[in-house]
């Protein structure tokens, strides 16, 4: 078993095009590759699983801990050939200035793994030795593999490039990709466009292939991976003991508008006990049968707004629920299905559940951004008051016409860059809010959440 990361000087130097290029070579290599993201990811990981045919996680070290980042690397690898991690941002980028946490050098070292940079080389000669230089010395724990230059403008400029750096550097150039507007990703406000909605086809993802096969040495790169020298772990996604328990439905709600969930948060459910029933409230007339909660997750509910409010059946059912007082947790996008009304920067209007009474508006520029840290202020389907956990935000609409006996229940403790602030709102047993939460950053999570389902936890206040 083998490992590799694939790091970027800066966001936007082409490690996601390295990576999922990568990735379908050695597929197409016939061997069995494992993806992973780091930080707070949900786009990107549709794109591995959609090439490797396995899910997708997610590494953060800013939201879980060195142990846990370690043993859901191991157990993922476990019956890969290959492991690849795509980091975030630039190599040393993270929660802050002053902190390593969160960033992709932090992974690399705490996984031992050997690290591709991705240098946007347009307009770069020589020069691409002194950033080579500046990475490899601003902290000498992390193991540099070698370098992957994007956006070449000719093989002459490739070739000047593995010249300069011969000389001077010493560091393995493994090749790199021409500029060709064919291999760019579509983009939205979010990030890429999921896999889900066919962004990358099997005749574009057939030609990046063909682009890495030609012009970066993959054997190389094999050569330079790191090994994974995997202990005796019991592995995280056992469900031996989890067998035992009752079981308990939660409809979650999974289509092109609801695509953004961490894939530790379903296992951490299951093993909880809960039996996860996947449903579109795009397409589906009604919920899934014998329900006990549902699991409303971000993506792009202003995207397919129209859709989701011409299925009057599911947003009458969905309200219905919560009214009958039902656990419903919900997040960012999640939210936004569960307010009276979602407002299109263009001014169209279109009607939501109705859950909670308020609107919500999408604006021209990003509303938030960045890791928190929450505590809850009382006793919820997810703990009890006084429980902290952490998550991350990331979005471009707001909420309007907020009503007085809306309940606030979160108060986010630490954000990158500003100040304590209030977060959440419940009604009944329906918690909802902007946070995409981490259920690995609070062990106890996942099983409150499922023991609200069951009725094993005291209903919420009825409001």
């Amino acid at each position: 078993m083998k490992k590799i990361l694939i790091a970027g000087a800066q966001s936007g130097a082409g490690k996601t095009t390295g990576t999922i290029g990568l990735m379908a070579a050695l597929v197409k290599r016939g061997m069995r590759v494992q993806g992973f993201k780091v930080g707070p990811d949900f786009l990107d990981p549709t794109y591995y699983r959609q090439i490797t045919g396995r899910a997708a996680h997610n590494l953060d070290g800013w939201m879980t801990d060195k142990r846990y980042v370690r043993r859901l690397f191991l157990d993922a690898s476990l019956d890969a050939d290959i492991s690849i991690i795509e980091g975030v941002m630039g190599l040393y980028d993270g929660f802050g200035a002053h902190s390593e946490d969160g960033s992709s050098a932090q992974i690399a070292k705490w996984l031992d793994a050997p690290v591709i940079l991705v240098v946007n080389a347009r307009g770069m000669g020589r020069s691409a030795c002194a950033v080579l230089k500046g990475f490899m010395s601003f902290d000498k724990r992390v193991k540099f593999a070698g370098v992957l230059f994007n956006n070449l403008g000719s093989e002459r400029h490739l070739g000047l490039l593995r010249e300069a750096v011969a000389g001077n550097i010493g560091l393995p150039v493994f090749g790199g990709l021409l500029k060709d507007e064919s291999l760019r990703l579509p983009e939205r406000y979010l990030g890429l466009h999921p896999a889900t909605e066919g962004a990358l086809n099997q005749g574009a993802l057939k030609s990046l292939a063909s682009q890495i096969e030609k012009h970066v040495d993959l054997d190389a790169i094999l050569d330079a991976s790191g090994k994974i020298n995997a202990p005796p772990v019991q592995k995280l996604n056992s469900k031996a003991g989890s067998r035992k328990k009752k079981r308990c439905r939660i409809g979650v709600a999974r289509d092109e508008a609801f695509s953004f969930y961490y894939e530790e948060n379903f296992r951490l459910l299951e093993e909880a006990g809960a039996e996860l029933i996947f449903f579109s409230p795009i397409r589906d007339q009604k919920l899934p049968e014998d329900l006990g909660g549902i699991y409303l997750g971000g993506g792009y509910p202003e995207i397919f707004a129209d859709r989701l409010a011409s299925n009057g059946p599911m947003r009458n059912a969905v309200l219905e629920f919560a009214e009958e007082g039902k656990p419903v947790y919900a997040e960012c996008g999640g939210l936004m299905y569960l307010s009276r009304s979602i407002q299109l920067t263009d001014g169209n209007c279109f009607p939501m559940a109705g859950v909670f009474p308020f609107q919500c508006g999408m604006l021209e520029k990003r509303k938030a951004l960045g890791y928190v840290e929450a505590r809850l202020l009382e006793d919820s389907i997810l703990g009890e008051e006084g429980m902290v956990f952490r998550g991350h935000e990331f979005h471009y609409s707001t909420i309007e016409n907020e009503p007085a006996p809306v309940h606030m229940k979160y108060s986010v403790t630490k954000r990158a860059g500003e100040g304590d602030m209030l977060e959440g709102f419940s009604y009944k047993n329906v918690l909802g809010s902007y946070i995409h939460a981490h259920f690995g950053s609070q062990p106890g999570m996942a099983g409150n959440f499922v023991g609200a389902c069951k009725g094993a936890l005291p209903l919420a206040n009825q409001k």
